[in-house]
């Protein structure tokens, strides 16, 4: 199974899943027809391709989605790195080069 997911799905898991999660888990928020969005994602495919110990959930966000607004998400695309359920860091509208340093070093920690 590929860690990196081209697209980002409606069906968001509840911030109850998210928190139960164990690993690694790079919870993406944005939009599949977002700019900002679209311009990282050749550098997220890229990060996360040889990760094999990570998830990444992509979860399409928008007014009124509960599970964007219980982690504050306001700019796409926002990065909520967590590791078992806890929040590590959380990357808003990253340049690739942020994304690409905080990245590798929630990766490797």
């Amino acid at each position: 199974m590929m860690p990196y997911d081209p697209d980002y799905h409606e069906d968001a898991p509840t911030k109850d899943d998210i928190q139960q999660t164990t690993g690694k888990v790079v919870l993406d928020f944005g939009a599949n027809w977002c700019p900002y969005c679209r311009e990282l994602s050749p550098s997220l495919q890229s990060l996360l391709s040889g990760a094999e110990n990570v998830r990444h959930i992509r979860v399409a966000d928008g007014k009124g989605k509960v599970l964007g607004r219980s982690f504050r998400v306001k700019l796409w695309p926002t990065l909520v790195l967590l590791q078992d359920g806890e929040m590590v860091a959380q990357l808003v509208r990253p340049s690739s080069n942020t994304a690409k340093t905080e990245l590798t070093a929630f990766l490797e920690s």
